[in-house]
């Protein structure tokens, strides 16, 4: 089978056979080498942040699982050395090529132009539209994988957020010329081969606005699929603050509002100030929960806690929010993470603690691609994506920071302590349900590249 015949193997069943999996999945474990579909993949949004550059070895890994000859060269935003280290360890066949595309569609380098001229199918969680229209004039597919596509939580209108309860209700009344206003062209969306949302508030709100794209539905991000370790640096970590597996929980916080100024070292502007201001007003009652949590977890259990970030900011955070405050009994058991991380030694980290309670959305996300419980703490400005953890079937480990009371979080903490092998055994079976859902929405990205050949 050579890969045109591939291309048009996976194709022939149509949405639904990718759907079904079954003559899709034969095809693609019958492949020679190199005749795989050519997919341009653009991720690797920040390296400040575990959440996003977990991501990404985690789409690529489900393009390479579930499609073997698949050639696979990523397109970098941003790339830290430690990223690349990692992305060339662990996918010695990925591409990677860095660059520009210019408005004629011109590229900067030489590996982006080839790249840019071969590849059968463009994928990105993003929704950048302008890459997407370059994209479009060279007439092959594309799509959107584990996109977000929140059409109210915005600072400048709402800088307090609203609930996801609130916000689902909102984007019902939404009017059903609201898409462009929001994401521009609808032409962009409406011609994508597939739109895959990561929560199903998303998805909502586009089916509402009546998109065209043939193939629209629920699809978990890429953070889920995420299966990279850095044992050595994790057990050196570990060891030297004496902390034994299954012996801790991990609790990471969040300012309302990134403070992008401090993250990238840029004076501060007029809009930081408004940012500043909100952050000052709520951060004391958002964490106050996390506070009360952390000392029950410790007095009732004996065990320890570290308080660890999800962003660089947040090494700060941690200490003023969850350590400083906290009674001096409690305090000493707990281990403040002062240096930052990539994702591969948060996840050996991750997965050797009790539980992971984040106010941050992709910490329980990695817990989970880790086999550990996972407890979110949203606040309300973040935007619907929470709503991914009552969709993958959580929702009782998702919690919202305004309502929700210390003691609250000890009793679903307190479930999972009682009981951690059932809690892991509830973990796998969560995970196994998205591995096939991840896997649909891989067949998916073969089924457009399959459009090429035809």
């Amino acid at each position: 089978m050579n890969r045109r015949h591939f291309l048009q193997a996976v194709g022939l069943g149509g949405v639904a056979g990718v759907w079904a999996g079954g003559t899709a999945m034969a095809a693609a474990a019958a492949v020679p080498r190199g005749a795989g579909p050519r997919i341009l993949l653009r991720e690797a949004l920040q390296f400040e942040n575990i959440g996003d550059s977990g991501r990404v070895p985690g789409t690529i890994r489900l393009f390479f699982q579930h499609l073997p000859e698949a050639e696979v060269t990523l397109w970098p935003w941003h790339l830290h050395e430690r990223e690349r280290q990692l992305l060339r360890r662990t996918f010695p066949r990925l591409r990677i090529a860095e660059g520009e595309i210019d408005a004629e569609g011109r590229a900067s380098t030489p590996e982006l132009a080839e790249a840019w001229r071969t590849a059968d199918v463009f994928v990105s969680p993003s929704k950048n539209a302008a890459t997407y229209k370059e994209w479009i004039r060279t007439g092959r597919p594309y799509g959107f994988f584990g996109s977000a596509f929140d059409p109210i939580t915005n600072r400048a209108t709402r800088p307090d957020g609203a609930s996801l309860a609130a916000l689902k209700a909102e984007i019902d009344l939404l009017p059903t010329d609201d898409f462009s206003r929001k994401f521009g062209a609808r032409a962009v969306y409406d011609n994508a081969a597939f739109i895959f949302c990561r929560d199903s508030l998303s998805l909502r709100y586009l089916r509402n606005q009546k998109l065209r794209t043939p193939v629209l539905g629920f699809g978990p991000e890429g953070a889920f699929a995420i299966a990279v370790r850095d044992e050595k640096r994790a057990t050196a970590w570990l060891r030297r603050h004496q902390l034994e597996d299954d012996g801790y929980i991990c609790v990471v916080p969040r300012l309302r509002y990134t403070p992008y100024y401090r993250v990238r070292n840029l004076p501060r502007e007029e809009s930081d100030y408004a940012v500043d201001a909100i952050n000052a007003r709520t951060t004391s009652r958002d964490h106050a929960p996390l506070r009360e949590l952390i000392t029950l977890w410790v007095r009732q259990t004996g065990r320890k806690v570290i308080a660890c970030p999800e962003m660089t900011y947040q090494i700060q955070t941690a200490r003023e929010e969850l350590v400083d405050p906290l009674p001096d009994d409690v305090k000493r058991s707990v281990v403040w993470r002062d240096s930052f991380w990539v994702a591969d030694e948060a996840s050996s980290i991750y997965a050797r603690a009790c539980a992971v309670v984040s106010v941050e959305c992709h910490s329980p996300i990695l817990a989970l691609a880790n086999g550990t419980p996972g407890l979110h703490v949203r606040q309300p400005v973040d935007s619907v994506k929470g709503e991914m953890y009552r969709d993958i079937g959580v929702g009782d480990w998702l919690f919202e920071c305004e309502t929700v009371s210390g003691s609250e979080l000890w009793e679903a903490l307190q479930r999972i302590h009682a009981d951690l092998p059932q809690a892991r055994a509830r973990v796998r079976a969560v995970m196994a349900r998205v591995a096939e859902q991840q896997r649909d929405m891989t067949l998916a990205v073969a089924h457009a590249a399959a459009a090429r050949a035809r």
